[in-house]
């Protein structure tokens, strides 16, 4: 079978399964998550041995210490697969919910009714635990479910196609309402996004590369991440120990993830008192340096920052700082050289922070709190499909409620037009 009709195949079984989800009780919903996370812990050994071999493969092409890190399953995120189904079960279904209901002069009444998508695509690359995230989420909307994972995750993600199946089966589910593209040629990316009749929203999770191709090629709807190019600013008002602390947190929590501080602003009245700390904490971290050149008199190894720099998303032990002389300057660099994710400001000063909320453009805004807040996880979501820096629709950690939409509903009881 040709991969146009195999992919085709995929698009009618994922509508097919999406007319039987739209109906499907809360609790069917749920006993199905609960299926999967219960399947997914009894196959921890096979889905360590799947994953063993895409991080052999991975480390003999030279993947990064980041995208292996992305890539790894151990029993540390098989756990946290296995709490976010639980977490994504415990969740309030929106499915259903009528909204702003209202009468109108004529009688009737018109309110909203959220609503799943339907077919929900969705494109990544390195992380497998991606695969779970986005068949819980999906699956607790209503919408069924297209995920093609990249090649490098391949095994893994196979293996967890296998532990879904399972779930959805003994919970009386069609297999399909999941489904994970079992080809990892890329012609399968490029008919997907271009099957409206049986896709109805793109989410790709992955590269800038490949996000800007997807969106330019694709004759679906794309909820876009194109990258995470997060900053944290320091005030001149801020608590020394808190933007020690916070600053730290946002770097070196994790390098690889799209959260992590890519560049500190810090106000040059402050310079003096965070930035030795600082620097000496990230060299114990064995975080490569670069700034401008008052940032550099701060610590002698520190290179010279470029302009590329300043656009540069990381994903590694890397960090440009940069002085500034006020907030309006933090903020102007922010909205010029950021990706509009997440970024955060360190200060007491509150008519400062609401500035700064208010004049970020950024789908999430810290005030004293590291952008590595934004997640899904932490924002109560249970998890997410991806951090959407769009602002149309969904905008933020994408949850449950950005993968469904809204209908009007009009009640009436006999009532018809007389004008």
């Amino acid at each position: 079978m040709s991969v146009k009709m195999y992919m085709q195949q995929v698009g009618q079984q994922a509508r097919q399964a999406s007319r039987l989800l739209a109906r499907a009780s809360t609790q069917d919903k749920n006993n199905a998550l609960l299926a999967m996370a219960a399947a997914l812990d009894d196959a921890r050994p096979q889905l360590k041995l799947a994953n063993q071999k895409d991080m052999d493969a991975g480390k003999s092409k030279g993947l990064s210490p980041a995208l292996l890190d992305r890539l790894l399953i151990d029993d540390k995120k098989i756990s946290g697969m296995v709490e976010g189904l639980t977490q994504v079960a415990n969740l309030v279904d929106p499915i259903g919910e009528i909204t702003d209901m209202a009468y109108r002069p004529s009688g009737i009444q018109i309110g909203k009714m959220r609503v799943p998508l339907g077919v929900v695509g969705i494109i990544y690359e390195s992380r497998p635990n991606v695969t779970i995230d986005a068949a819980s989420l999906c699956l607790k909307s209503g919408n069924a479910t297209i995920l093609r994972g990249g090649s490098e995750a391949y095994h893994s993600n196979q293996a967890i196609a296998d532990v879904v199946v399972t779930g959805l089966k003994k919970a009386g589910f069609p297999e399909h309402a999941v489904q994970i593209v079992n080809t990892t040629d890329r012609e399968a990316v490029g008919e997907m996004i271009t099957m409206p009749d049986y896709v109805d929203v793109i989410v790709p999770r992955g590269g800038k590369s490949l996000i800007e191709r997807i969106s330019k090629d694709a004759k679906v709807p794309v909820i876009k991440h194109l990258d995470g190019n997060c900053h944290v600013y320091i005030d001149d008002e801020a608590d020394i120990d808190k933007a020690i602390r916070i600053s730290l947190n946002a770097k070196t929590r994790r390098y690889g993830v799209c959260n992590a501080m890519e560049s500190l602003l810090v106000h040059v009245a402050v310079a003096d008192k965070v930035l030795p700390r600082l620097c000496e904490l990230y060299t114990e971290k064995g975080v490569e340096l670069v700034g401008c050149e008052g940032s550099q008199k701060y610590f002698s190894e520190m290179s010279l920052a470029t302009e590329d720099d300043w656009y540069t998303e990381y994903l590694a032990p890397k960090l440009s700082i940069k002085l500034v002389d006020d907030i309006d300057e933090a903020m102007a660099h922010i909205n010029k050289y950021g990706s509009h994710h997440s970024d955060a400001i360190i200060s007491q000063n509150y008519s400062k922070t609401r500035m700064f909320m208010t004049e970020v453009d950024s789908s999430s805004v810290m005030v004293n709190a590291s952008t590595a807040f934004a997640d899904g996880f932490e924002y109560g979501f249970g998890a997410e499909i991806g951090i959407s820096t769009d602002k149309i629709h969904a905008r933020g950690p994408v949850g449950l409620i950005g993968l469904t939409s809204q209908k009007f509903v009009v009640l009436g009881d006999g009532h018809i037009r007389n004008n």
